[in-house]
């Protein structure tokens, strides 16, 4: 998570009554490390589960719990509160209070700056199972959806009740995820993209492998910005310890065969591919069904190689292909052999790096090569620089002036 992602941008935080207020603390902590100015406005029942103490010592900012609060110097903080917002967030969002909101009740602070606001409105459900699938709760989603409000969540899951089920509150990181991509500008909106990252593992026999020191950062940041960005996101992975990116959808591979034959299933129905993950050249050309042992006479196994398909280059020469994006990890004399791999995947965009010096890094420094020629980025945090590289790609699109 980069640090500024939320500079600047100016957060009414709205808390209604129920057990996951305990999840906002972290969720205000995640947004002022982020930059953001945070304005907390409790329910009366918020205020039975966290105390306004904590999330004033969290927020930086003295919390607001009644419409008759005096501290605002015309006595209407329901008015002034959501003009100073760049957004409103109801989180944790009971069912009584979608209610409200879904029916324009205003009986008390929060209920009635969010019936005064004119700024957009973000709900993060929390409630039993039960509530959430009762009929009533899905007709005031579903006009709160129709009015323009966003709903975020909720999880299925284990409740605090003891059940089991959809209901429960997205984590903090997942809503924090969220309200970054809500404000980020929306450069792929309408546009599918798929990516491939991280490594692959060529087996040798049931317990060895072969395969590379790259960390599949560089990829999944990727996926998150261009999530951010409004794209459908298809994200197909190679082995790696990395949480999915809020709204992207992953399909986990191990071998450079089956990320292969992932794309090419999938690659039809997408707009953009890259291809970030750094797949094996070559694999054993008969991996052993058991264990390899090692011999009385140390002697030592010969191991045969075949070449893994080129998918990038594979998808680049597919009849109609997608907007191919290329990454080369070189370990020197980047520029000549970035352009010249270009030239040969036959790819109108390819991003070039001194692979070893970046893998496993949460930093990068970037090349980029397409046909009017070489332009460097620099040196940035993998999150920031993604966010650039989608920019790059977005611009770069056929038609991209007819996307907002």
């Amino acid at each position: 998570m980069a640090t500024a992602e939320l500079e600047g941008k100016r957060v009414l935080l709205g808390m209604t009554g129920g057990i996951a207020c305990y999840k906002i603390a972290e969720l205000t902590r995640l947004m002022t490390k982020a930059g953001a100015s945070v304005q907390v406005a409790m329910t009366e029942a918020a205020t039975q589960f966290i105390t306004p103490v904590t999330m004033q010592a969290l927020s930086g900012h003295p919390v607001f719990t009644s419409q008759w609060d005096a501290r605002i110097d015309n006595n209407m903080p329901h008015i002034d509160l959501s003009r100073a917002a760049d957004a409103i967030v109801i989180a944790p969002a009971s069912a009584d209070f979608l209610a409200k909101l879904a029916h324009g009740r205003a009986d008390d602070l929060l209920s009635i700056l969010c019936l005064a606001r004119e700024c957009p409105l973000l709900v993060v459900p929390a409630m039993n199972r039960q509530m959430w699938s009762n009929p009533a709760t899905q007709r005031n989603v579903a006009q709160l959806r129709a009015d323009g409000v966003i709903i975020l969540g909720p999880d299925a899951g284990s409740q605090a009740c003891g059940e089991v089920g959809e209901g429960r509150m997205i984590e903090p990181e997942a809503a924090y995820e969220a309200i970054v991509s809500f404000f980020r500008p929306k450069l792929l909106a309408g546009r599918r993209v798929l990516i491939t990252a991280g490594p692959t593992f060529e087996p040798i026999d049931p317990v060895r492998g072969i395969t590379n020191r790259s960390s599949g950062k560089m990829g999944f940041a990727l996926a998150r910005a261009a999530s951010q960005a409004g794209a459908d996101v298809r994200l197909i992975a190679g082995p790696v310890a990395l949480s999915t990116p809020w709204g992207v959808e992953r399909e986990d591979v191990e071998t450079a065969q089956q990320m292969h034959d992932a794309v090419m299933h999938a690659v039809a129905d997408y707009d953009v591919f890259v291809a970030v993950a750094a797949v094996a050249d070559w694999r054993v050309a008969q991996a052993s069904e058991h264990k390899i042992k090692k011999t009385e006479t140390h002697s030592v196994p010969t191991l045969s190689f075949v070449e893994n398909p080129d998918i990038l280059a594979t998808v680049a020469h597919l009849p109609n292909p997608p907007f191919c994006v290329g990454f080369a990890a070189e370990s020197g004399n980047l520029e000549a052999n970035g352009e010249q791999k270009r030239m040969r995947k036959n790819v109108p965009l390819l991003i070039g790096n001194l692979g070893p010096a970046t893998f496993g890094r949460d930093d990068n420094e970037v090349v980029l090569f397409d046909a009017s020629g070489v332009t460097r980025l620099p040196r940035a945090g993998k999150d920031a620089l993604a966010s650039v590289l989608i920019a790059e790609i977005a611009r770069r699109l056929p038609d991209a002036s007819l996307i907002s």
